[in-house]
């Protein structure tokens, strides 16, 4: 197929600046861009290709979401793209966090696809993946709607290898969890990502994680990391994160970099935003090279798991749900969640129970609490205390998602304007009416928002962090870019229309995108048409 974008205002990703050209698509790929001036300049008209007419709009390359939790949307989800084409995304990264549904072992599968239902969403019955050959195979074999990508999860390595257990690795354990991460990046993945808030990730010790993090070095990857604690913790997870990274030898990605906490705010960031950068000085003398990503809202995601402390986490998820069923398990989730633990976040002490929304469970019986925060679900619930709720919500194993309205504004701002923050959306792909409105709206708000109506970026800062700079950051080659001989991954709107319509109340797709062209064909037109165009995306390709 060829065709031609007329009359547009090119960024092509790299430069902040936009300037009047003509594009020509041929065979997937950029074919040339010829610069317009005035009424003079630009392509002849090609009479055999595809004409789209660009006048008053922006041409920018599709855009890149390196931390979104897909990995089984395309097997699971019917609108599987239509909600990712509609803010213009046209590649997507799964396996983030330390979550996903490769490798798994007979042993632990079930319950570490229960564990992670309520980010990733449900695995379809009799689908498994025990290699990542298995998963691939699989993503090969589906028609996908965008591009996707993977990073090897650490989480899920370690649950293949010994479960949810808090005992030391040892030292067989060890080298096959290190012969997982390696077969995963045999297998095309970009790099590596750590989940180290939660199980079983959070109790792995300093040596382990650095051994896991070395053979992604090797290959050229990146750590991608939820590093332990963003709250009152927020400095020592960032100087923890980076010593392994430096130890590994390993390119380092710290995700979603917030600061979380009512107490935190106004400050943690910005110390944080040093380490970082002492990092890029060269301090210490083994610091790695350091980047972050962020999304445009306030309030973040997870599963209701992440609020019970770790003193009460067990080895075995049905124990921990048997414990919190009992009276005594209540009381004992009271008494733990009313003091500090080290080196965690205690979200209910820190923002408060009314500040934790109830965003999806898999269980029927919960649906009048979803969108309710915990303090109004549990007097609607009849329950004096919402950590109450909060237990029989997991006893029940309904793999309950929840909402935290956790940061301030202005410290996102100050992630946001940093030269080297990406965008990112962090979407969950649980079954429910009330997710996050990440899911459908984190590119557009960015630019509506951000951009347009509180001047946070410019315009073309704003279309390089969505775009080129992920794209190098993990190492995409030939997309994220427009110039010739890139892969033909364009978006053609009209910025100042193009929106997010979803909020916490309303799961709306975003509206305004004209023209997606994947892999150089028309995938969308206003709205999705027949086809499938994406590909599996393979570190090395």
């Amino acid at each position: 197929m060829k065709i031609q974008i007329r009359h547009g205002l090119v960024y092509d990703g790299e430069n902040h600046e936009g300037r009047a050209a003509d594009i020509l698509i041929k065979d997937g790929r950029i074919a040339a861009i010829a610069p317009r001036t005035g009424t003079s300049g630009g392509m002849p008209l090609a009479e055999d290709a595809v004409i789209i007419d660009a006048a008053g709009c922006v041409v920018t390359p599709g855009f890149i979401d390196i931390h979104r939790h897909c990995d089984v949307a395309p097997f699971a989800r019917p609108d599987f793209g239509k909600l990712e084409l509609a803010q213009g995304i046209t590649t997507a990264i799964a396996g983030n966090c330390g979550f996903a549904p490769v490798p798994t072992s007979p042993a632990w599968r079930k319950e570490a696809y229960s564990y992670m239902e309520p980010v990733t969403g449900p695995v379809p019955e009799g689908m498994e993946f025990t290699s990542y050959s298995d998963y691939t195979d699989a993503l090969e074999r589906c028609p996908l709607p965008i591009n996707m990508g993977f990073l090897v999860g650490a989480g899920a390595v370690r649950t293949a290898v010994k479960g949810f257990a808090k005992t030391p690795v040892s030292p067989g354990e060890l080298e096959r969890m290190v012969a997982f991460v390696r077969e995963g990046l045999q297998a095309g993945a970009y790099g590596i990502s750590f989940g180290l808030m939660y199980q079983p990730e959070c109790w792995s010790a300093f040596e382990d994680l650095v051994a896991l993090a070395r053979p992604v070095s090797q290959a050229g990857g990146l750590l991608c990391a939820h590093i332990r604690c963003e709250g009152g913790s927020l400095l020592d997870s960032v100087r923890e994160i980076i010593d392994i990274a430096g130890r590994a030898g390993v390119r380092l990605n710290i995700s979603h970099f917030k600061a979380t906490g009512l107490r935190n705010w106004g400050g943690g960031i910005y110390r944080a935003i040093e380490l970082i950068e002492r990092a890029a000085d060269g301090v210490p003398s083994r610091a790695p090279d350091v980047t972050a990503d962020f999304y445009p809202y306030t309030s973040g995601s997870t599963s209701l798991l992440s609020l019970v402390p770790p003193t009460m986490l067990k080895e075995n998820m049905t124990e921990l749900y048997k414990e919190l069923g009992t009276k005594a398990g209540k009381e004992r989730l009271r008494s733990e969640l009313g003091r500090e633990h080290s080196g965690w976040d205690n979200m209910a002490a820190s923002i408060g129970w009314e500040r934790i929304l109830v965003s999806s469970s898999a269980l029927a019986e919960h649906g009048r609490l979803l969108g309710k925060n915990l303090t109004e679900a549990a007097d609607l619930a009849g329950y004096e205390n919402p950590a109450d709720l909060a237990a029989d919500l997991i006893a029940g194993g309904g793999n309950v998602g929840i909402i935290l309205m956790s940061m301030c504004q202005a410290d996102v701002d100050a992630v946001a304007r940093l030269p080297y923050t990406a965008l990112i959306s962090d979407s969950l792909y649980s079954v429910t009416e009330h997710p996050h409105p990440r899911l459908y709206g984190a590119f557009p708000k960015f630019l509506r928002e951000y951009v347009f109506e509180r001047k946070v970026c410019s315009f073309g800062q704003a279309i390089q962090k969505m775009t080129a700079m992920p794209a190098k950051r993990l190492g995409l080659k030939d997309r994220g870019r427009l110039l010739a001989g890139c892969r033909a991954d364009v978006l053609v709107f009209d910025p100042r229309a193009f929106t997010d319509c979803a909020d916490f109340t309303a799961a709306r797709p975003a509206e305004n995108m004209k023209f997606v062209i994947l892999n150089g064909e028309v995938v969308w037109r206003g709205a999705l048409l027949e086809g499938r165009a994406g590909k599996l995306l393979k570190r090395g390709w």
